[in-house]
């Protein structure tokens, strides 16, 4: 995800085309400020019992909405500030536009005493003066060049207007959210409290620290685990979000079985961007029991926890979800190996890759395509409400592709692309949003 993402216009839609342009400005923003302490680790490390860390978190919740209204407010005053300038503008357009019509009207009778058959009727011969005239229309070529000025100038500010409030309209939405969040929060909070449930047991602070040792936890640094059960594909999914494939020489070890044995640590290859990714080891193996996994793992200190799975939606990763919930640690859900299950759904549908030609394949992989995608929602929301968790997206990647869109920073295929993109812009506006320093006043981080 380091790679500075270049793509050629002819090869990918409109709507890649801005995905992609959405994430190198992100990777700019990312990569010239620093990455503020997580708050919540603070909380944490702070709290002596499970009701003061909910109670903790609760306040962290209610401030972040606090901000992201702020941030809505400032960005209405923006956008109403645009609809004033783009008010001017169209009246100062209206009046130039006059003044050269009215140039023009100067000009034409000027020449038109100028004309010797007119001015005989006019003046009884005497037309203007050479240089009058040539007063007259460099005048009108003046009026004439600030009024094509006034109209660019009227279209900057119209578009301008475009995005203040697609701004406004998008900031509005995610102060609306923090909101509705912070409400949840503090009501399950509180809910918990009252019926004597104890929410969440705290790691003391030696098992804080033990496991930021473990993982090399570095301040100013943004942490993404990759956690699921074992064979989902993690390692070869940390190496395509780096942009490395298999036989580079900082490759996570990947394989047909569980080759993760140990916490792999890998930072992204850009060192002007303040990623470390983990390969976590399997949940499911005996080496990971299910019910040892969150806390053995220490995914608590992560500051983010990328659940990723291959076939089926497990109740492991039912248990991850949920205890990052608790500990209020963003959470991405991931089905990898897309390509292969897509043409699984077509094998099923009578394809055979040694029989039948490219055209016989590119009518069955809209279809398969489709299939894939709706089963994988609908099967995902379906466990989530059996695990009591709330509706969640699901990014369907293949890690081929994502591989070739970060080392490659190429869009080669586009019909292959499922939801790569979005996981990649998705990310870097989490990291933008709740963690970049002086974002405020950052227009990247508002875009």
């Amino acid at each position: 995800m380091g790679q500075v993402l270049v793509v050629g216009i002819g090869v990918a839609g409109c709507a890649l085309l801005q995905l992609a342009w959405h994430i190198w400005k992100r990777l700019v923003s990312v990569s010239t400020r620093p990455v503020r302490d997580n708050p919540r680790l603070r909380a944490m490390a702070e709290s002596e019992s499970g009701e003061e860390y909910v109670r903790g978190i609760a306040g962290l919740a209610a401030q972040n909405a606090s901000e992201a209204a702020r941030v809505a407010e400032e960005a209405q005053r923006q956008s109403e500030q645009a609809i004033r300038d783009k008010v001017r503008a169209l009246h100062r357009e209206v009046e130039l536009t006059r003044e050269v019509g009215r140039a023009k009207r100067r000009q034409r009778t000027l020449e038109a005493e100028g004309d010797p058959l007119l001015g005989l009727f006019w003046r009884g011969g005497k037309g203007p003066s050479v240089e009058r005239l040539d007063e007259v229309r460099r005048e009108t070529e003046r009026i004439q060049e600030k009024a094509k000025k006034a109209r660019q100038n009227s279209m900057e500010i119209v578009e301008r207007v475009k995005v203040t409030q697609a701004v406004m309209e998008k900031t509005a939405r995610e102060a609306e959210e923090s909101t509705r969040t912070a409400k949840e929060v503090q009501a399950d909070a509180e809910e918990c409290l009252k019926r004597g449930i104890r929410p969440v047991v705290i790691p003391t602070l030696e098992e804080i620290s033990a496991a930021k040792k473990r993982v090399q936890y570095e301040q100013g640094r943004f942490h993404f685990a990759v956690a699921g059960v074992a064979g989902s594909g993690k390692s070869s999914f940390v190496n395509a979000i780096r942009g490395v494939d298999a036989q580079h020489q900082d490759a996570a070890e990947s394989g047909i079985v569980e080759t993760t044995v140990t916490i792999g640590r890998y930072p992204d290859p850009n060192p002007d961007l303040p990623f470390v990714w983990y390969d976590i080891p399997g949940a499911g193996t005996l080496q990971q029991p299910d019910w040892l996994y969150f806390n053995t793992q220490g995914l608590f200190v992560f500051d983010c926890v990328v659940v990723l799975f291959d076939n089926r939606f497990t109740e492991t990763d039912i248990a991850i979800l949920t205890n990052c919930r608790r500990f209020q640690i963003p959470t991405y859900i991931v089905r990898s190996k897309a390509d292969i299950h897509i043409r699984n759904i077509m094998h099923k549908d009578g394809y055979d890759s040694d029989r039948d030609d490219r055209a016989v394949r590119e009518s069955l992989f809209p279809d398969a395509r489709r299939r894939f995608i709706t089963d994988t929602r609908a099967s995902v929301k379906k466990n989530l409400k059996e695990g009591g968790l709330p509706d969640q997206r699901v990014y369907m990647i293949s890690n081929s592709t994502l591989l070739s869109i970060v080392r490659d920073r190429s869009l080669w295929a586009p019909h292959k692309i499922i939801d790569e993109l979005e996981l990649i812009k998705d990310i870097l506006d989490e990291v933008c949003s709740h963690r970049c320093a002086d974002r405020a006043n950052d227009d990247d981080c508002l875009v």
